[in-house]
């Protein structure tokens, strides 16, 4: 039986390109999770920034109300010194007033250290905030691309496997089942032309029967070496010299 060789080449060249569709088709969904994850780490960092902010001001709230109710206690004492008799009340009371009043002057240093922070994390969130905005925009361009890539790839997909479908009635069963086994044994590539005396492939020389029997192309002729299916190129067409310009 006389083998087209024009046919499983085309089949090779569409199983091709339907695997390398089908790798970007299954990496493009990883890809989009990347540019996602990239996207809520710039949302993180904007709300970790908030979230210093909050528990600043709930510290300086608390400190706050610490230093009220220390100075309530200094009144309290001031009003009891009208009502002591002896010095030593009166001197005991200066001394717990003296001592409360460094507590109050002690944390409202600490109020101040804390308003000083809240500044820098006031900075550290508008810079979270124009990170997130600049980042997000182009991220979110990344992931149109991928996206239009996605559907275009298949689109490509559904045009080759259609392509494929109408050409395997035309390969010869047994024909089809031999190049299957090598395409999946092989990695994909079934077929290997042959470049002068060499299999193209693995660059083992051919001997002279085989070449004779592969240019007759009566039957399949395999590798003796890698075991792939060897065929002819196609020559390219002569080039054809340009007609000299008139004069």
């Amino acid at each position: 039986m006389e083998i087209d060789f024009d046919l499983i080449i085309e089949l090779q060249r569409l199983d091709t390109e339907i695997h390398d569709a089908t790798l970007v088709l299954e990496g493009i969904p990883r890809l989009v999770q990347d540019v996602d994850k990239k996207i809520k780490a710039t949302t993180k960092l904007v709300a970790d920034a908030k979230d210093k902010m909050a528990q600043n001001q709930k510290k300086r709230r608390d400190l706050e109300n610490d230093v009220k109710d220390l100075k309530g206690g200094i009144g309290k004492y001031k009003r009891q010194l009208n009502e002591v008799k002896t010095n030593k009340e009166y001197t005991s009371l200066l001394h717990e007033i003296e001592e409360t009043q460094h507590k109050v002057d002690a944390i409202e240093e600490q109020i101040i250290a804390e308003m000083l922070a809240a500044d820098d994390v006031e900075q550290e969130i508008q810079v979270a905030l124009r990170r997130q905005s600049a980042e997000e925009d182009l991220l979110k361009k990344e992931k149109g691309v991928l996206d239009e890539k996605l559907k275009e790839t298949q689109a490509r997909f559904a045009a080759l496997s259609g392509e494929r479908d109408a050409l395997l009635p035309r390969i010869p069963k047994e024909q089809f089942r031999l190049y299957e086994a090598i395409f999946q044994k092989k990695g994909g590539t079934a077929l290997s032309p042959i470049t002068g005396d060499f299999c193209a492939m693995c660059h083992m020389r051919v001997r002279p029967q085989m070449l004779n029997e592969v240019r007759d192309k009566t039957k399949v002729i395999l590798c003796e070496a890698c075991g792939r299916i060897l065929y002819w190129p196609a020559k390219p067409e002569p080039v054809k010299p340009e007609p000299p310009a008139a004069g």
